[in-house]
């Protein structure tokens, strides 16, 4: 789609991620056995002909930039265009704090990056939302109705703490604006925005003339009177990854054949940074029921409603329940793991037990040994 350009903003840090964002940005976290977040956007828009992508980073980094290299997964490594991968305040200027606002600060960060941008408009996106998004027909609605500015928003959200709700009038025009509200109103906004490359450009400068960081708060609630703002209702599946409990629980419904199918559909595939793994082993004495397998795993005890990275072993005797183990993690012999988060590299070490709940899993730190 030669007309749109994309931007995804990886620089937020999310406390409520605990462990999970010691090594990483929320952005590069693995999902769904063989996925790490970021690869659902990258994928939305790469299945909408989307050919030129800035991400926004900031912070912990590293990981992201490994796991995004030149963009080639995603048919984004190109001599001109492509992926590129925007570092904090290119400008040079910064705050107090070091750390971006809100996305009109980062978007002021890379002004010169905006300038260059040779599509005619541009969509704006974070990082962290697990969705499959048919973001060619977004666009085609922009262009039907209008609109200014064009937000993706959803009936079906679950999580409101510092969410953005918006309400919609007859004609699908944002009439209200809500930020972390205590009683929801409308529809939850996605953070997801189609508007042209002329008006961003306007409301950058103008935000960062007045000091102005938050887009949310000072263009989709602030300018609404002023704007012709409206509302795209999706009513797929949609998750932020923002605390340790969505992300369990997010990951658990991974799980559903259903759900599966859903975010990952054959007319717009999620693609992922292929790994060269084995075929994944189980041993006639394994067990496994209602679980989510990637290759290269070696299985020889139980696992029950678990998502296992590739490279994971499960040694004799083990049993892993209602867990998620990532990349090469390791439960040695008679060793016992329920409602467990464990990150790469981990050992649980023989005869241990280690055993979260429903409500508060236990996440475990990189290569740490239990």
């Amino acid at each position: 789609m030669n007309g749109l350009h994309g931007i995804i903003f990886s620089y937020e840090k999310e406390p409520g991620l605990r462990e999970l964002v010691e090594h990483r940005m929320p952005a590069s976290i693995p999902f769904g056995g063989r996925y790490r977040v970021v690869d659902f956007m990258l994928s939305n828009m790469e299945n909408a002909g989307i050919t030129d992508v800035g991400v926004v980073l900031d912070g912990n980094y590293q990981s992201l930039l490994d796991h995004l290299g030149n963009g080639k997964t995603w048919d984004m490594s190109r001599k001109y265009g492509g992926l590129k991968l925007l570092p904090p305040f290119a400008t040079g200027v910064r705050h107090q704090n070091e750390e971006f606002r809100g996305k009109l600060e980062a978007l002021a960060s890379v002004r010169s990056y905006l300038d260059e941008i040779r599509q005619d408009y541009v969509v704006l996106a974070d990082s962290d939302l697990i969705v499959n998004l048919p973001l060619a027909e977004v666009f085609e609605a922009h262009i039907a109705s209008g609109a200014d500015i064009t937000c993706v928003c959803t009936p079906n959200f679950r999580e409101t703490e510092n969410a953005t709700f918006v309400v919609l009038d007859a004609d699908g025009r944002v009439s209200k604006t809500l930020i972390s509200p205590r009683q929801p109103e409308g529809y939850h906004c996605l953070e997801i925005y189609i508007l042209s490359k002329e008006l961003l450009l306007r409301l950058v400068d103008k935000c960062a003339a007045e000091e102005k960081v938050s887009f949310r708060r000072d263009v989709i609630s602030g300018m609404c009177g002023e704007l012709n703002i409206r509302g795209y209702v999706w009513n797929g599946i949609a998750a932020q990854i923002r605390t340790l409990k969505e992300y369990y629980d997010r990951s658990m419904d991974m799980i559903d054949p259903k759900i599966n199918r859903e975010l990952s559909t054959q007319e717009r595939p999620i693609h992922a940074k292929e790994d060269d793994e084995t075929p994944t082993y189980l041993s006639p004495e394994s067990k496994v029921v209602n679980s989510l397998i990637a290759d290269g795993c070696i299985i020889e005890g139980t696992v029950e409603n678990s998502v296992l990275f590739p490279g994971v072993r499960v040694a004799r005797g083990a049993t892993v329940k209602n867990s998620i183990l990532f990349k090469h993690s390791c439960v040695e012999e008679n060793a016992k793991v329920s409602y467990v988060i464990a990150d790469k590299y981990v050992r649980v070490n023989k005869d241990a037990t280690l055993a979260g709940t429903e409500s508060y899993p236990v996440a475990v730190i990189k290569y740490s040994e239990v």
